[in-house]
């Protein structure tokens, strides 16, 4: 098996190299939201009275979205665009013959390939801006960073089979871009990318608890500053592991269905 994915990631590799402009072009639209909420937030904190909004401070959102920018790689994923298009043009087909699973084998490769090109495009454009925004990162540790690995890990992990899990509706639908356009709104408002979940309403907070969204931004980057305690980041890890069982088991009987009902010409 191992040789396997060696092969997969060789051929995955140098596939994404012959696509690089296609690469820059999702990497800079993928920067622009982060970069705009920060430039916001900085400017609100400096223009109010006493110099922070609710608490943070504008070092507190530069520090957080930058460190936004790098768990938002590390746990986004592009499987929609991969996986939903081979469902609806039969392209499928060819993978289904093989004696190994096509979205946890060559479509999971595929992914990390891509997302390794973009850390390495992501690393100098995230120097550069350190050095315009000069963030104070002294709540940032060593430890805290080490904690926060295993929820990035479940965050990536949970993502990638709930995206597997609406990518496979593809079976029954065309419109499964708008279904996947939803779910990263989701994203959006619960996994503090929008605003840290701190400003947001209670309710909206509340609810955050019970989503898996938190375990993809918000959590590993509260963890990264030392904001957690033993006890909160304890339960960020179970929670982490419940929402991953549920999303296997849910992937699981999504995509068995779905390919029970596929067919396409020569499949």
């Amino acid at each position: 098996m191992l040789n396997i994915f060696k092969r997969l990631w060789q051929v995955n590799w140098a596939e994404q190299w012959q696509y690089r402009a296609n690469l820059f072009m999702y990497i800079f639209y993928w920067l622009v939201s982060p970069i705009i909420y920060l430039a916001v937030w900085t400017s609100i904190a400096n223009a109010s009275a006493n110099g922070n909004v609710s608490g943070l401070t504008a070092n507190d959102f530069i520090t957080y979205y930058m460190i936004l920018l790098v768990c938002d790689q590390l746990t986004s994923n592009i499987i929609i665009h991969i996986l939903a298009n081979k469902v609806q043009d039969g392209t499928l087909s060819g993978e289904l013959i093989k004696p190994i699973h096509p979205v946890l084998t060559n479509t999971l490769v595929n992914d990390i390939a891509f997302k390794a090109l973009n850390i390495m495009i992501l690393t100098p454009i995230w120097i550069v801006l350190a050095l315009l925004f000069k963030p104070n990162f002294a709540s940032v540790t060593i430890s805290g960073i080490l904690l926060s690995i295993p929820v990035l890990l479940l965050g990536y992990a949970i993502n990638f089979l709930l995206s597997g899990t609406i990518t496979s509706l593809a079976f029954w639908t065309t419109r499964v871009y708008s279904i996947h356009e939803f779910y990263y709104a989701m994203i959006l408002l619960f996994a503090g990318q929008f605003v840290p979940l701190k400003l947001m309403p209670t309710l909206i907070q509340n609810i955050a608890k019970f989503l898996p969204f938190q375990l993809f931004m918000y959590l590993p980057i509260q963890m990264i500053q030392g904001k957690l305690s033993s006890t909160e980041i304890l339960q960020g890890y179970m929670a982490g592991i419940l929402w991953f069982l549920v999303a296997w088991f849910l992937f699981r009987w999504v995509w068995r269905e779905g390919v029970k009902r596929y067919s396409a010409v020569g499949a």
